[in-house]
This record gives C-alpha cells, sequence and structure tokens, in this order.
C-alpha cells in the first residue's frame, strides 16, 4: 500500500488534477484518480487514505445526471467527521457544502471568470493553510453557481465583494475554495473553445482572456503551490492544525 495515499475525484473530464496533482506529488502525496464520470466507482469509505481531494466541473450540485454526487456527499461527510484532510475546489466546495446542509444557488451577479482577488479574512491568520496566504491573493475563476450559505460551524477564510464565501475550513481539517488551484494555460484555453457563446454574451474577448490567465500563471503558483505543499503536510502529519499542537507555518 502506497504511503500518504490520496484519494482525487474528478467529476468532469476538462477539469483533471493537473498542476494541483504536480504540487501535491512534490509534497510527497501518492494520488490515486478516480474519475466517476467515466464509470469508475467511489470508494464506500475513506479508510486507508490519508487525504481526499475533490475538483470541479461543469455540473450544478443538484445535478441529475451526476448520481455519483450523493455518494460523493458522503465520503466528504465522512471526511470532515473523522478529521480526513480535505481539501474541495470549486465544484467541490459547493459539493462540501451542501454535503452539511449548507446552499448553492445560480450567482445573482452573473458567472465570475479569469483572474480575480480575494480578501483573506481575520480567521485565516489562525489557520495552519491560510495563514500564510497574502491578504488578497491572486485566484483563478469559473463559476456560475456560488455558495450562499455556509454551513453552521463553517470558518469563513476569504471573501469577495460578489461573491462572499470564497474559502471556508469544515471541522479541523477540511477546506473548501471557490476558485480553480489546478488549471494551466491550457486548460484555461480548452474551456474557452467550449464556451464560445457565453463568454461573447458576457463581452469577453477569448484571446485576451486566455492571454490574462497566463500572464497570471507564475503568481498563481508562487501562491498556491506552497498552499498545495502545505496541504499535503497537513495529510502526511508534518503540519498540525490542533491547538496545543502546533507546528512552525510551512511558508514555502
Amino acid at each position: 500500500m502506497a504511503e500518504n495515499r490520496t484519494l482525487v475525484i474528478e467529476n468532469d473530464p476538462t477539469n483533471d488534477v493537473r498542476r494541483l496533482g504536480d504540487w501535491l506529488v512534490e509534497g510527497g502525496l501518492a494520488l490515486e484518480v478516480v474519475r466517476p464520470p467515466a464509470g469508475q466507482p467511489l470508494p464506500r469509505t475513506l479508510d486507508g487514505y490519508a487525504a481526499l481531494v475533490v475538483l470541479g466541473g461543469e455540473q450544478h450540485t443538484g445535478d441529475p445526471t451526476a448520481g455519483w454526487f450523493p455518494a460523493l456527499e458522503g465520503l466528504l461527510r465522512k471526511a470532515v467527521r473523522y478529521e480526513v484532510p480535505t481539501l474541495a475546489v470549486c465544484l467541490g466546495a459547493q459539493l462540501l457544502a451542501t454535503a452539511h446542509a449548507g446552499t448553492v444557488e445560480r450567482s445573482p451577479a452573473g458567472p465570475e471568470i479569469g483572474p480575480r482577488l480575494v480578501a483573506r479574512r481575520d480567521a485565516a491568520e489562525r489557520d495552519a493553510l491560510w495563514a500564510p496566504v497574502p491578504l488578497a491573493p491572486d485566484v483563478l475563476q469559473w463559476h456560475h453557481d456560488e455558495i450562499t450559505e455556509l454551513p453552521i460551524g463553517a470558518t469563513l477564510l476569504a471573501a469577495s465583494t460578489y461573491y462572499p464565501h470564497q474559502a471556508f475550513r469544515l471541522g479541523a481539517k477540511a477546506w473548501g475554495v471557490q476558485f480553480h488551484l489546478e488549471c494551466d494555460t491550457a486548460m484555461v484555453a480548452h474551456w474557452v473553445s467550449r464556451n464560445a457563446a457565453v463568454l461573447d454574451d458576457l463581452g469577453y474577448d477569448p484571446a485576451e482572456l486566455i492571454e490574462a490567465c497566463d500572464a497570471l500563471m507564475p503568481d498563481f503558483e508562487e501562491v498556491w503551490r506552497p498552499f498545495a505543499h502545505r496541504f499535503a503536510a497537513i495529510a502526511s502529519g508534518t503540519l498540525s492544525t490542533g491547538p496545543g499542537r502546533e507546528l512552525p507555518i510551512l511558508r514555502g
């Protein structure tokens, strides 16, 4: 059995683990990718896994075509209950919220696409994963839905003006982020090609959008690569998240 086995759920073939996977492997995790859209079954439990990563997709949380979502929400509840380190991205974060009675709806502010800034909240300073993140980091957004109500007991870690729930933690070791950590320029270009009509309606120039995302890739990596390494350290037990057991916060 591989050490630091990490279950990665890819909910959409256009949204694979990509750069985030590379960074997690650099941090010492061994990734086991499950692709439910291809018919690969989800495990019933998280026994034997050091961590769980749930990625995004074009679906919404109640999408009837995504028949694996109820089982995935069950895994997310187990992850929080048993303190399995969890990182849930975009749709994954929305599923983490709905699995714990949060609310996800179509955003009244409209789609959020491309490079943006989010603002770290005060609670992030006391979070082992988030504390080293800059006060207003660059992020890459691509979503239509938003978390309109966080689960009871969730800690808000980052926000923005029109989409207030950009990052949160549930329990001791489950984190959700509305933005994308995994994208490279090729993935963004593929999304642009698949959404030409939507982007045209929103007034986006496809080439300019790809260029803007590409220009910020080094800045994204500067912040989110160490973030992924810290998550890997939490999963492997070399970075503590609990009171009274604090280890030095990793900043590189």
